[in-house]
This record gives structure tokens, sequence and C-alpha cells, in this order.
């Protein structure tokens, strides 16, 4: 699968030609790797046309920005969507709202719909939803497409409500015992969390308690100023999808997760909350708490990583069209990219990326 993707240029028998200094402009002196290989390993990215558009990638090592080249048009100033890696952000926003005493883990989600005597919908935990084994009949793609709920949720019938359109779809299997992948999923949980911040129904009051929890509680001390989130007419964050920052704040978010959840030796989420979400669902050994992970899946699921290949301890926030947050704990390393490559042909964008994290 990543046929030579540990092995260094300079192993090859026919030695590559030296790179001009001027082309890698873009990384720092002491990479933490070889400057040429790093060099190598990223050209592809912007260059191969099996990569389709990259328009971000950042290199970080140990918390410090060591490679960071954009696509013509594209810069640090940049706010890039970040897609499905928002579901990442959500599943740190509810580890806050956790540690802050307002839900918790394995108590039934406080769903209000849910909670009507005989409704099978209430044993469904905040576990099952980060884990992704809700068991609601959730569909995130189909064919055609307008027959999936992430579509008719985002632009169709659920668009001004979009936390009922996903909290009113029935069970298709037991809560816990089915994998799902599904952004309706994470709309409820930012539903949930909203509505422990205020009782309120006024879109406006929501929009604003949940923009200031952000702020205070993960923008400001991660850093992360330029994160924006979209809310749709009810006030709900669209916690699945639509989240906004630049290449470097979706590299600082990386470096938290790296951390544990630690900026600056505070602790800004609950201690393990991180280990939390790097543990495998056991509806799917590749998903954790919202967020991907190297490991194998059962047969017949779709790639998503390298677990033949490189160390199980990566795991990476990934969304639509090819954003990644990939990162090597073990290696110190964060690896960023940002573009437009079609879900159905991504893989050799994943070889290439797998390729960059292999030179550490």
């Amino acid at each position: 699968m990543l046929a030579g993707c540990g092995a260094s240029p300079a192993t090859q028998d026919t030695a590559p030609p030296p790179v001009a200094e001027s082309d890698m402009a873009y990384i720092s002196a002491e990479p933490g790797t070889n400057r040429e290989d790093l060099h190598r390993a990223i050209e592809p990215l912007f260059t191969d046309p099996a990569m389709a558009e990259t328009r971000a990638v950042i290199v970080m090592k140990n918390g410090a920005i060591v490679a960071e080249r954009y696509g013509e048009g594209y810069g640090p100033e940049t706010r890039f969507l970040g897609w499905s890696m928002s579901k990442s952000v959500t599943a740190v926003l509810v580890g806050l709202a956790v540690g802050d005493g307002l839900l918790e883990l394995d108590e039934p989600a406080p769903v209000p719909a849910w909670q009507r005597p005989g409704d099978p919908r209430g044993d469904i935990t905040l576990r099952h939803l980060l884990q992704m084994r809700s068991g609601l009949n959730h569909q995130e793609t189909t064919d055609p497409a307008f027959t999936a709920d992430t579509t008719r949720m985002l632009f169709l019938d659920g668009r001004d409500d979009m936390a009922a359109y996903a909290e009113g779809q029935p069970l298709e299997a037991d809560p816990g015992t089915k994998f799902e992948y599904s952004s309706a999923t994470s709309i409820i949980l930012a539903d949930i969390v909203t509505d422990q911040l205020t009782p309120s129904p006024d879109p406006k009051i929501r929009r604003a308690a949940m923009a200031d929890y952000l702020r205070g509680r993960m923008i400001e001390p991660l850093g992360m100023t330029s994160l924006v989130g979209e809310y749709d007419a009810r006030g709900t964050l669209i916690g699945g999808s639509l989240m906004h920052a630049t290449a470097r704040d979706w590299a600082r978010f990386g470096n938290f997760l790296r951390l544990g959840g630690l900026v600056k030796g505070n602790q800004v989420v609950p201690r393990g909350w991180i280990d939390f979400m790097r543990k495998s669902s056991p509806a799917d050994a590749a998903y954790g708490g919202h967020i991907w992970l190297n490991r194998k899946r059962a047969q017949g699921e779709g790639r998503v990583l390298w677990p033949e290949s490189l160390p199980n301890s990566i795991f990476a926030a990934q969304g639509h069209l090819g954003q990644y947050v990939m990162v090597a704990p073990e290696q110190g390393l964060v690896v960023v990219r940002l573009g437009k490559t079609q879900d159905d042909v991504r893989d050799p964008l994943i070889d290439q990326l797998g390729r960059v994290i292999a030179l550490y």
C-alpha cells in the first residue's frame, strides 16, 4: 500500500538531483529530518495531478512549524473550511462540558425528544454518540445524493433546525451495537452542549452562548483566534462540518490533541479526555471519539490511514475533499493538509501524506 513509504530517496539505486535552496525556503533550517527528503515528500502534494488541489500544508514538530507552504491564492490568513474535522472540535467541546459538570459520558443523552416513556432512544449515551454508534437511522452518503441525511439536514428540509431533524430519526439498531458515521450525530452533540449553556430557545441567545463558550474555553486558551463556526436558523452550531480556521490554527489544534489537552502546562480538557477520543470504538477499531485512528478495520470497510505500515498511535481529524490534521504523538509530529481532492480518489493523497510522516 505504501510501497517505499518509509524509505528515504537516498536509499534508492539512483540518487535524485540536489534541490535548490530557493525551492526549500518554506522549510526551516532544522526540520527534524533531512530537508531535501522533506521537500521531495511535500512537493508532489502541490504538483502531482493525482493529489488534485492542495491549498496548504503545514508540518509541525514538537510544537514548532518546520514547513509551511500554500497554493496560489492562499496564505497564512486564509480560513479553511474543516468539513468533518469540525467533528473533532465538537468532541473537545463535549469534553469541556463534561469537565464542567454539565454532562456525563455514560448517562442517557439529555435530548427531550428521547425522554418520553418507552422511547428506546432514551438509552443512547454521549459515549454512543461520540463513537458513532447511537443506532439512529442516519445515512451519511447514498445514491442519489439528495436522499442522504447530511444533504437533507444541511440544505433541504432539515436546514432550519438541524438538531430536530437529526434527533427525530428512529433507531435502526440497538444503541451501542452498530457503527454509522454521521454528521447528524455531531449536530446532536452540539445541540446538547448548547442546551446546557442556555435554556433559551432564542436563536441569537443560543448562538451567543455557544460562541462565548467556544471562545472562552477553547479559542483563547489554544490561541486558535481564527476559529469560527456556522450556525443554523435555530442557533445550533453546525459542529459536524462547518467550522473554519487558518492552517496554522488547525495545526495548533492538532498539537493540542498531541499533548493530551495541555496548553502551556495547563490541562484545558479533563485529564484523560483526549485518551478517550483516541480509544477505539467497540463498533469500529479505526474510529475513536469523533476522530479517526490508524487501526485495521473490518473486512469490507473503507480505508482510512496506514495501519499496516505506520505506528498505530497515529490519529487524524479528517474532512470531506481531503482535509487532514494528522498527529503522530510518538514522533512529536502534526501534519496538516488542506485542499480539494474528491473522496473517491484520495488514496494517492493519503499515501503521500504517509510518506511525509514516515520521514520522522
